[in-house]
């Protein structure tokens, strides 16, 4: 087990990566428990009925609810049950909640935690690849809503993180390669070694592969050097939190577009990537790595690099309007300047996001 550490003053935390952190993590919530704090797991479906084992060391010791599988779990419905389940379960200001589960778990759980009572403590206990890399990490929490995703939200930082790699072996394989999506993205955006390593190798990583614990350490080590930079993406500069946002406008305007649910985050983001690969390389930036670098690394997860059908483009430039990175009115997008160094920039023209939608298949 590995150690990392974010860096954010009395709120700092760790974040431990490794295999068999089963016993590692019950412990600390018996202890929590021997406090005489209380607490509670929110427990995604699929991985309880994967993982029984695993979910029921928790289960034995705290309450558990049970949330639905998807993306469409993110939103107010949900909100409500889980404060409600948080209520008649006698969760007091000195207690906490458990994240167990994807994005969409960690999302809402740490949303949940930053609301009830005003605030209590949570936990993260990533179980897929997207989670353990970006979504469980830096303190993003939130809820869609039918005008966009992550609409609704608060910045809610972490008590610890605890990445198993263990959880991972029951992994479908689509959900494996839409985490590597977000490794891809780290790579494009902060790291060109990163980049050229996944697309030296000659198999691609897979949840035994020797290199993935050190994979991940390196993707949560560049996401937590941004967050303690711009812990609230408050900074109007270049350099700033929005640069973890790289594909992802693009992304999440597909998501919206194509309904929550027909595309997962990363195979979206996959596509957005694609999407800002090119629109840097129309702003005559980017221009000493081959796009096809990028396809042939998108393939070998079998992560889609065009729309799986046509979308309209006025429906995706639409959505991409309702943004959060709109500010004033403004739409920010991330680029890169090379592969490894990205920034963002409100200098782009209608006509080239208009090409853009259209590389990638929409009409």
């Amino acid at each position: 087990m590995n150690k990392l550490t974010v860096d954010l003053g009395d709120r700092s935390y760790p974040i431990y990566v490794g295999r068999n952190l089963s016993e590692e993590i019950t412990g600390t919530i018996s202890h929590l428990i021997s406090q005489g704090k209380k607490g509670a797991v929110l427990v995604d479906q699929e991985f309880f009925r994967a993982q029984p084992e695993f979910s029921n060391h928790l289960f034995n010791i705290i309450p558990q609810l049970v949330i639905p599988s998807g993306e469409a779990s993110k939103c107010v419905e949900q909100l409500t049950n889980a404060w409600n389940f948080l209520a008649d379960s006698s969760i007091d200001r000195s207690g906490f909640v458990v994240a167990l589960g994807g994005g969409v778990v960690g999302d809402l759980t740490g949303f949940v935690s930053a609301s009830y009572l005003r605030g209590i403590s949570f936990f993260q206990v990533p179980t897929t690849l997207l989670a353990m890399v970006d979504s469980s990490v830096g303190g993003k929490t939130g809820i869609n809503l039918d005008s966009g995703k992550n609409l609704v939200g608060s910045f809610h930082q972490p008590d610890c993180v605890w990445a198993d790699l263990n959880i991972l072996e029951t992994l479908p394989s689509r959900e494996f390669s839409a985490g590597m999506s977000e490794v891809i993205k780290y790579g494009m955006l902060a790291d060109k070694n990163l980049f050229s390593f996944l697309h030296g190798r000659e198999t691609p990583l897979s949840s035994s592969s020797k290199d993935l614990a050190a994979l991940i350490e390196q993707c949560c080590a560049i996401k937590a050097e941004i967050v303690q930079a711009d812990e609230k993406e408050s900074h109007e500069k270049l350099k700033g939190r929005a640069l973890l946002n790289l594909g992802h406008t693009f992304g999440h305007a597909i998501e919206k577009v194509a309904g929550y649910g027909s595309y997962l985050h990363g195979e979206a983001v996959a596509v957005g990537l694609v999407c800002a690969l090119r629109l840097s390389q129309l702003l005559g930036k980017c221009q000493s790595v081959p796009i096809e670098h990028l396809l042939e690394i998108l393939n070998s997860y079998d992560l889609p690099s065009s729309l799986f059908v046509p979308l309209s483009k006025k429906d995706l430039i639409s959505a991409m309007s309702s943004d959060k990175k709109v500010n004033r009115g403004v739409l920010r997008l991330v680029v890169m300047e090379e592969i490894g160094d990205a920034f963002c920039t409100t200098a782009v023209s209608e006509e080239q996001i208009d090409r853009v939608w259209t590389s990638v298949g929409a009409v």
